[in-house]
């Protein structure tokens, strides 16, 4: 279903603003998203991600800046003039017209001479070839994502703009959809352009990520990359958790930096070192770290290891236990660990050294806020102290 002549015409953001009186939304941003690509805007709420996916769609005008679809500059276009089309979290179908006329609408208004083998394709491309003569009321709430989606695709934008749109469905089905919505672009080969909050959505569908903040980006890179080579404690506290902890520069040994954690040496890879001179953040996820009893030998490569922590909460979530263990020094730190059927649940007030390999580490620029990107709603990563 993918059309020739919608390849190879970049998205391009050249040093685009947008100012509401003294509140800069987006600030002097720059970005090029590459023709078929699936990019993700990824942020907090009053980031500026939404804003300028609205100034994409023609529904905001820049400030400032340039915004181009390959050689065509669309930054004072019309909405309607531009090759985009938007899927909202809200659909917005018709709820007087069928599922068939819903999707058939656009086409109709440009005079389509070929409606209803476009509008089939796109219903069997979202898996709803057999629901062409339902209402929208007729349909669950996955189902009208779906329609919104054909609607969307249908029309042959050069690309398409996904605003929050798996936001008001429930845990599972938005996972599901997540899977289905990569698969979609993958098959029709269009720009897909999505705005979310949702750190796990991101990465599961996205190639690239932008993480906003504050009207900027933060880093900009694949999922994987930015998961665990984060260059800033908002990136690190944002895109999943993080445990954070002071540390300073002691020394070297070989292609490794020798690091001093409260009393305790620790080895980092010189490679893996983002900013900052003596005076660091070194971060741990917690997924990378082993807890063992105290004092307990832990066999297998070289490790980093902190000991005397002790126990302060265990939450059983299925997939793992989540532990906190309150260190000496006074923070909390957080450790996932998977749940093999191998070994108990650590009790509160047990005492346990963490283990994990210093390749699992990354160091950020002491200099940093290092409760930046912190959600407290939801008391996302470590509890820093000092």
């Amino acid at each position: 279903m993918a059309d020739p002549e919608t390849g190879g015409r970049d998205l391009r953001l050249e040093h685009v603003s947008k100012r509401f009186g003294s509140f800069v939304a987006v600030d002097d941003l720059s970005l090029t998203i590459p023709s078929g690509s699936f990019f993700a805007l990824l942020g907090p709420s009053g980031c500026g991600k939404t804003t300028t996916l609205r100034m994409v769609a023609g529904l905001e005008e820049p400030t400032d800046g340039t915004i181009l679809i390959g050689d065509d500059d669309v930054t004072h276009a019309r909405p309607y003039k531009r090759p985009v089309n938007t899927v909202f979290q809200s659909y917005a179908l018709f709820p007087h017209l069928d599922i068939f006329e819903n999707v058939a609408f656009g086409l109709r208004r440009r005079g389509s001479k070929k409606v209803t083998a476009e509008v089939e394709a796109a219903l069997e491309l979202v898996e709803l070839g057999g629901m062409a003569k339902r209402k929208p009321a007729q349909l669950s709430g996955g189902q009208q994502q779906r329609v919104a989606l054909a609607r969307a695709i249908v029309n042959r934008p050069a690309v398409l703009l996904l605003d929050e749109p798996l936001g008001a469905l429930d845990l599972k089905l938005r996972r599901q959809m997540q899977i289905e919505l990569k698969r979609i672009q993958i098959e029709v080969g269009l720009t897909f352009v999505h705005v979310t909050h949702d750190q796990e959505e991101a990465m599961t569908m996205a190639d690239t990520i932008a993480v906003m903040n504050s009207g900027r980006i933060e880093q900009m890179g694949g999922p994987t990359e930015l998961y665990e080579s984060p260059t800033t404690t908002f990136v690190a506290n944002f895109l999943g958790q993080s445990n954070l902890i002071r540390a300073t520069v002691s020394g070297s040994d070989g292609d490794d930096l020798v690091l001093e954690v409260h009393g305790q040496k620790v080895a980092l890879p010189s490679a893996l070192r983002n900013g900052g001179e003596s005076d660091l953040h070194i971060g741990v996820r917690p997924e990378k770290i082993q807890l063992v009893p105290e004092g307990a030998a832990v066999e297998g490569a070289r490790r980093n290891v902190l000991p005397g922590g002790v126990v302060s909460d265990a939450s059983f979530t299925g997939v793992s236990t989540q532990y906190l263990v309150r260190m000496p020094w006074g923070q909390e730190l957080m450790v996932f660990a998977q749940n093999l059927g191998t070994g108990g649940l650590l009790r509160r007030g047990t005492t346990v050294d963490l283990h994990w390999d210093p390749a699992h580490t990354f160091a950020l620029d002491g200099r940093l806020d290092v409760n930046a990107g912190v959600d407290r709603t939801e008391g996302v990563a470590s509890v820093p102290v000092g």
